[in-house]
């Protein structure tokens, strides 16, 4: 087995520790659109730590998940969703929807708008500022 296949299981294993507090924390609710009833998925917002973090991980449902990594299949209409995720009080949550919300504002004026609205915490704006998003 090579190294980095053996690293990505260990970050895989070391993820799925934090799958219960995650369901409970997320209630069971995709952290970003609020879908339930859905597959839900472990999401770790960038920069990556070395170790998993419980403090970088989001619960979000496949349609978030696809839509996060190919931008030609995002559904803006879908994304208006983070006018309540980005008010999230989990760090990680606010940092993803804020990132998600910037890409939306490259094409929706409705994002610009929620935009302006916004005021980060120095280091919510310090996290976001790293965040790396296709």
């Amino acid at each position: 087995m090579s190294k980095g296949h053996e690293r990505h299981q260990e970050r895989h294993f070391g993820l799925s520790l934090f799958g219960k507090d995650l369901v409970r924390r997320s209630s069971s609710h995709c952290e970003l659109c609020g879908a339930q009833g859905v597959k839900l998925r472990i999401y770790e917002v960038s920069p990556l730590p070395q170790e998993p973090d419980f403090d970088h991980c989001t619960m979000i449902c496949e349609g978030c998940l696809a839509q996060i990594n190919n931008p030609k299949i995002r559904d803006h209409n879908h994304w208006r969703c983070l006018n309540q995720s980005i008010w999230s009080e989990t760090p990680a949550v606010k940092v993803l929807a804020i990132a998600m919300l910037q890409k939306m504002a490259e094409e929706e004026r409705w994002a610009v708008e929620l935009l302006e609205q916004l005021y980060l915490q120095p280091e919510d704006q310090a996290w976001l500022e790293q965040v790396k998003l296709p």
